[in-house]
């Protein structure tokens, strides 16, 4: 049996996952901030959730599509934007741009990508969002995000609750870093996973691409605590497009959002990698939807692991919700036809709740 095949869930998929992936890898994928109990929490808050059974209802007919900014994406899901996204596998996030392309989605470009924007919009056939992080003095962040529209990015994601980068321990742990450094300790760590290190390091140190191109490295660690609301909207005057701001929980922040003219918000509280006494973002998700109204756009991720998990989010108040770790394990488990196997599990997932809740669409 091969070993996407074995995949039956996205939990099957983090198994495989971690039996293949370097330790330090594997816990720069799935680890979290602090002991990580912010994780377990937006966890529960998700479990938490019922989906009431309804009978009788002639669902023989179920459509996935839904309509995202003027166009129609044929999931209710996307690709969310995960940094160095090639450690778990070679060419990961080519995998991921082709599978938008082929479901008509969003794949979020991170500004840490390990390929450049240019190659991952083109391979998405148009279906590719930029994510940006600020940086300490902005200055090559507004530079991106102008060589993204330059770029033909028509979406712009800016991700706003890393003011400073969380601390997750189990990363720490291994010496991890960014720009991507082999010392003697993670030399051991590949040593012993040698399916792995004979792929993925045969196919060139992972690299950090956006920046490399722009002649300076990212530093992961510095302080991005001098953004602002002046910010925000100096990169409103700047971006002709749609613009995404990822990160929210708070209502007030939303509503303010809103009336600064950003385009939609993506409840976020980052996998729980940064504040691990984030409240769940499901719980925010709801109490977001009650403040902005039913006509303004809203994506959730954080936390999803089924295709049960999507429709609890639309029943919370998303408009459109994205997946992150479990995409990136399945690549891993089963490169990438690993990847289609878990999307097409996810797919059905939430085609048969949709079923068994008497849905024939999320619309």
């Amino acid at each position: 049996m091969g070993r996407a095949a074995r995949i039956h869930s996205s939990e099957d998929a983090r198994r495989l996952a971690k039996a293949r992936l370097p330790w330090m890898v594997f816990d720069y994928i799935d680890g979290a901030a602090g002991a990580e109990t912010g994780a377990v929490r937006t966890r529960a808050a998700l479990d938490d959730i019922c989906l009431e059974p309804r009978i009788l209802r002639d669902v023989s007919q179920r459509a996935l599509d839904v309509p995202l900014f003027g166009k129609t994406a044929q999931r209710p899901f996307g690709i969310a934007p995960m940094g160095m996204c090639n450690l778990s596998g070679p060419g990961a996030d080519l995998m991921l741009a082709r599978l938008a392309a082929r479901h008509s989605v969003p794949v979020g470009v991170s500004t840490v990508a390990s390929t450049p924007l240019e190659q991952m919009i083109e391979t998405a056939d148009g279906h590719a969002w930029f994510q940006l992080y600020f940086t300490g003095d902005n200055v090559g962040s507004f530079k991106l995000a102008q060589r993204a529209q330059d770029g033909g990015y028509d979406t712009l994601v800016v991700t706003v609750d890393v003011p400073e980068v969380g601390r997750r321990p189990r990363e720490l742990r291994h010496g991890f870093t960014m720009p991507f450094r082999i010392g003697p300790r993670q030399f051991i760590d590949f040593a012993v996973h040698p399916r792995w290190s004979l792929t993925s390091l045969a196919a060139g140190r992972p690299r950090m691409a956006n920046f490399e191109m722009e002649g300076f490295e990212f530093d992961r660690t510095e302080s991005r605590a001098k953004a602002d609301w002046d910010t925000l909207k100096a990169l409103r005057d700047l971006w002709k497009g749609k613009l995404v701001v990822k990160g929210v929980t708070n209502t007030e922040d939303a509503l303010r959002l809103r009336s600064e003219g950003v385009d939609a918000i993506q409840v976020s509280n980052h996998g729980a990698r940064q504040l691990e006494s984030a409240p769940a973002p499901i719980h925010a998700l709801h109490n977001i939807r009650d403040a902005v109204g039913p006509d303004f756009p809203l994506f959730y991720d954080s936390g999803l692991r089924s295709g049960e998990d999507v429709l609890k989010a639309f029943d919370q108040g998303a408009n459109f919700a994205f997946f992150g770790r479990v995409l990136q394990f399945a690549i891993a488990a089963a490169g990438e036809e690993g990847l289609h196997r878990l999307w097409e599990i996810l797919s059905a997932e939430l085609s048969t709740a949709m079923a068994q809740t008497g849905r024939v669409g999320l619309t």
